[in-house]
Protein backbone atom coordinates (compact mmCIF):
# COMPACT_ATOMS: atom_id res chain seq x y z
CA UNK A 1 0.00 0.00 0.00
CA UNK A 2 1.25 3.09 -1.13
CA UNK A 3 1.56 6.20 1.43
CA UNK A 4 -1.13 8.81 1.61
CA UNK A 5 -0.92 11.75 3.18
CA UNK A 6 -3.52 15.10 3.04
CA UNK A 7 -4.96 17.37 5.40
CA UNK A 8 -7.99 17.11 7.71
CA UNK A 9 -8.54 20.92 7.34
CA UNK A 10 -7.94 21.33 3.72
CA UNK A 11 -10.59 21.17 0.82
CA UNK A 12 -13.76 22.80 2.72
CA UNK A 13 -15.24 25.25 0.65
CA UNK A 14 -15.73 28.32 1.54
CA UNK A 15 -19.67 28.31 1.42
CA UNK A 16 -21.02 24.75 2.71
CA UNK A 17 -25.15 25.31 2.17
CA UNK A 18 -25.23 21.32 3.43
CA UNK A 19 -23.18 19.66 6.31
CA UNK A 20 -20.17 18.31 4.17
CA UNK A 21 -19.26 14.38 4.52
CA UNK A 22 -15.99 13.09 3.71
CA UNK A 23 -15.11 9.57 3.83
CA UNK A 24 -11.62 9.57 4.07
CA UNK A 25 -10.72 5.91 4.86
CA UNK A 26 -12.42 2.45 5.13
CA UNK A 27 -10.86 -0.84 5.97
CA UNK A 28 -13.25 -3.91 7.00
CA UNK A 29 -15.53 -3.09 9.34
CA UNK A 30 -13.83 0.44 9.72
CA UNK A 31 -15.34 4.18 8.57
CA UNK A 32 -13.22 7.06 9.43
CA UNK A 33 -15.19 10.70 7.57
CA UNK A 34 -14.19 14.07 8.03
CA UNK A 35 -17.91 15.79 8.84
CA UNK A 36 -17.67 19.96 8.53
CA UNK A 37 -20.78 21.94 9.85
CA UNK A 38 -20.92 25.63 9.53
CA UNK A 39 -24.67 26.60 11.29
CA UNK A 40 -25.96 23.26 10.54
CA UNK A 41 -28.47 20.97 12.77
CA UNK A 42 -30.26 17.81 12.71
CA UNK A 43 -33.64 18.72 11.25
CA UNK A 44 -36.67 19.08 13.55
CA UNK A 45 -37.74 15.76 14.33
CA UNK A 46 -35.35 13.46 13.08
CA UNK A 47 -32.58 11.72 14.94
CA UNK A 48 -29.78 9.69 14.23
CA UNK A 49 -30.08 6.30 14.83
CA UNK A 50 -27.39 3.79 13.38
CA UNK A 51 -26.85 0.03 13.66
CA UNK A 52 -23.23 0.56 14.66
CA UNK A 53 -21.25 2.48 17.41
CA UNK A 54 -19.53 5.84 16.25
CA UNK A 55 -16.45 7.51 18.33
CA UNK A 56 -16.27 10.89 17.35
CA UNK A 57 -13.62 13.89 17.79
CA UNK A 58 -14.47 17.15 17.41
CA UNK A 59 -11.12 19.36 15.97
CA UNK A 60 -12.70 22.74 15.81
CA UNK A 61 -15.56 24.58 16.80
CA UNK A 62 -17.99 24.07 18.71
CA UNK A 63 -21.47 21.75 18.82
CA UNK A 64 -24.22 20.61 21.09
CA UNK A 65 -25.97 17.22 20.76
CA UNK A 66 -28.82 16.06 22.28
CA UNK A 67 -30.02 11.95 23.04
CA UNK A 68 -33.28 11.15 22.68
CA UNK A 69 -33.71 8.96 25.81
CA UNK A 70 -33.02 10.89 28.36
CA UNK A 71 -33.11 14.32 26.50
CA UNK A 72 -29.14 14.65 27.96
CA UNK A 73 -27.58 17.83 26.06
CA UNK A 74 -23.83 17.40 25.62
CA UNK A 75 -21.81 20.81 24.83
CA UNK A 76 -18.45 20.11 22.91
CA UNK A 77 -15.56 21.84 22.13
CA UNK A 78 -12.39 21.51 20.25
CA UNK A 79 -10.56 18.43 21.63
CA UNK A 80 -14.06 16.72 23.15
CA UNK A 81 -14.28 13.01 22.12
CA UNK A 82 -17.01 10.60 22.52
CA UNK A 83 -18.53 7.15 22.08
CA UNK A 84 -21.95 6.60 20.72
CA UNK A 85 -23.01 3.10 21.18
CA UNK A 86 -25.42 1.65 18.36
CA UNK A 87 -29.06 2.41 18.17
CA UNK A 88 -28.35 5.40 20.91
CA UNK A 89 -30.88 7.93 19.14
CA UNK A 90 -29.12 11.54 18.74
CA UNK A 91 -29.02 14.88 16.60
CA UNK A 92 -27.02 17.94 16.41
CA UNK A 93 -28.73 20.75 17.79
CA UNK A 94 -26.61 23.53 17.52
CA UNK A 95 -23.13 24.29 15.53
CA UNK A 96 -22.16 27.94 15.90
CA UNK A 97 -22.96 29.65 12.15
CA UNK A 98 -19.57 32.00 11.84
CA UNK A 99 -16.95 28.75 11.69
CA UNK A 100 -16.51 25.82 10.84
CA UNK A 101 -17.27 23.08 12.94
CA UNK A 102 -15.10 19.98 12.12
CA UNK A 103 -15.75 15.83 13.15
CA UNK A 104 -14.21 13.16 12.86
CA UNK A 105 -16.45 10.05 13.22
CA UNK A 106 -14.89 6.84 13.25
CA UNK A 107 -17.95 4.16 12.46
CA UNK A 108 -17.39 0.59 13.86
CA UNK A 109 -19.80 -1.17 11.63
CA UNK A 110 -20.69 -5.09 10.32
CA UNK A 111 -18.90 -6.26 8.09
CA UNK A 112 -22.43 -6.39 6.34
CA UNK A 113 -22.92 -2.68 6.54
CA UNK A 114 -19.28 -1.85 5.84
CA UNK A 115 -19.53 -3.38 2.26
CA UNK A 116 -23.31 -1.97 1.88
CA UNK A 117 -21.00 1.74 1.87
CA UNK A 118 -21.31 3.34 -1.35
CA UNK A 119 -16.97 3.79 -1.75
CA UNK A 120 -17.64 6.55 -4.17
CA UNK A 121 -17.74 8.94 -1.48
CA UNK A 122 -14.44 7.83 -0.08
CA UNK A 123 -11.28 10.22 -1.15
CA UNK A 124 -9.12 6.64 -0.20
CA UNK A 125 -10.21 3.42 0.02
CA UNK A 126 -7.95 0.94 1.23
CA UNK A 127 -9.35 -2.86 0.88
CA UNK A 128 -7.86 -6.33 1.65
CA UNK A 129 -6.14 -6.39 -0.73
CA UNK A 130 -4.22 -3.03 0.05
CA UNK A 131 -5.44 -1.42 -3.13
CA UNK A 132 -6.03 2.69 -2.51
CA UNK A 133 -7.79 4.90 -5.15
Amino acid sequence: MKPVSTNIFAAIPEQIPDELFTGIFKRYNVYIERIVSKGHITPAGQWYDQAWDEWLILLQGQATLTYEQDQQTVLLTAGDYLLIPAHTRHRVEWTPPCINTIWLAVHLMSQEAAENLNNTQLLVVDTADGDTG
